[in-house]
């Protein structure tokens, strides 16, 4: 619920800035909704890569007791 509010503020922020930009509603709108799916796909593609990382993790033992 926290991220679909986080999203959800972004959304709003990005068309608010948008119309202000090009008082143009309809524009200001489909602008923040493009913005809001590039972000969605690029956060999951970003979430597949790191989880290839192996940097920073501590392993996991061969064998547990």
């Amino acid at each position: 619920m926290k991220a679909a509010t986080w999203r959800a503020g972004g959304l709003a922020v990005t068309i608010a800035v948008a119309w202000a930009i090009t008082g143009r509603l309809e524009l200001a709108a489909g602008l923040g909704l493009a913005d809001t799916a590039v972000k969605l796909l690029a956060f999951y593609v970003h979430e597949r890569v790191w989880l290839r990382v192996k940097f920073g993790r501590s392993r996991c033992p061969e064998y547990d007791i």
